[in-house]
């Protein structure tokens, strides 16, 4: 067979030969698609403390860097991040530096809004008396310990199986979930500390009156929750899934105090980071206080034994290839 000018041509046949030609199905990769056309580009760190990103950015996507290398994220209120996947919607939240792709939860429908973009409610976790619990596990007296889940660890791993379990192979189990509990600068840990005490995700988004810093790199691998699997990380995790960070949120376009209705990640409702912000000691008990999305949209922090949304997150596959859509709500990718 030669190929010219686009024509396949075939030679040596005989009379009355018969020919059979077999055409594969050409696959495509998510990520391929979802670079495709893309006007890429780069915010400059640290930002300004009100630079929150509401407006619409569809054909956009920003590059930043992971610890695995340069990672493309959505900020604003994109209309292309749309994935229908094991029968839900979500919405992605970037491709790792891995190629893998990181969605959160965003329910049954494409409504934006309302309880129905999460599985329910939580707490993060119903212990709070020690700092230990800001963990999304935890170790007593260990700052980086993971053998004990939380209460948010039970729900997801529950869902998870419930859920997911049947479409592990299109679900990475490399790719992790990170739980910052280094200290902010001028502060040390301590199991029971006498005053409050902040950790490094405070000091880089909340901290400073006039910029933030938000990293998508987690500094230390034991705050990496990963899978059994994964060549990095802790290795703790039984099922690869977790919770969007803070420093997520802030690349996404929210801020500290600032409401948001107009970005893809506002949801009307109040729910949970995997990012710790500080714990306090108070006269009659202490509390953990962890990241969340407030419901009108900015980033703030909240009691870990209070009740807020859940909004699973887990990372697709680099392999996972399309089967249709154009990643609009309407049309959404399908894999």
């Amino acid at each position: 067979m030669k190929t010219i000018d686009g024509y396949h041509t075939f030679s040596g046949l005989q009379k009355n030969s018969k020919c059979y030609l077999y055409f594969d199905e050409q696959k495509i990769l998510l990520t391929s698609t979802i670079m495709e056309g893309k006007e890429i580009k780069t915010r400059n760190l640290p930002l300004m403390r009100s630079s929150k990103v509401e407006g619409d950015t569809t054909g956009t996507i920003y590059k930043s860097k992971d610890n695995d290398g340069d990672t493309y994220y959505f900020a604003g209120a994109p209309t292309d991040n749309w994935v229908k996947f094991a029968g839900f919607y979500w919405r992605i939240i970037r491709i790792n530096g891995d190629g893998s792709i990181r969605m959160i939860y965003n329910g049954t429908s494409t409504n934006v809004t309302g309880i129905g973009t999460q599985i329910q409610e939580s707490a993060f976790n119903t212990d709070y008396n020690r700092s230990e619990h800001v963990g999304y596990m935890y170790t007593i007296n260990q700052q980086h310990g993971n053998t004990t889940d939380s209460s948010i660890k039970d729900v997801l791993d529950s869902w998870y199986s419930s859920n997911l379990a049947s479409y592990a192979d299109k679900i990475s189990t490399e790719a992790g979930f990170c739980g910052d509990r280094e200290m902010a600068s001028g502060y040390s840990w301590s199991s029971e500390p006498s005053s409050t005490i902040y950790y490094a995700g405070y000091g880089r988004l909340a901290q400073n009156s006039s910029s933030v810093n938000p990293t998508l790199k987690c500094s230390n691998s034991n705050d990496l929750y990963t899978t059994l699997t994964s060549s990095k990380g802790n290795k703790a995790l039984v099922n690869p899934i977790g919770l969007i960070t803070a420093d997520e949120v802030v690349m996404a376009g929210l801020v500290w105090g600032e409401s948001a209705a107009g970005n893809y990640l506002y949801t009307g409702q109040h729910y949970w980071t995997m990012s710790p912000s500080s714990f306090y000691v108070g006269s009659s008990r202490s509390y953990v206080y962890m990241f969340s999305v407030f419901s009108n949209g900015s980033l703030t922090g909240s009691n870990a034994d209070g009740p807020y949304g859940v909004r699973p997150v887990i990372n697709l596959s680099a392999d996972v290839t399309v089967k249709s859509g154009n990643g609009t709500s309407t049309t959404p990718y399908e894999i």
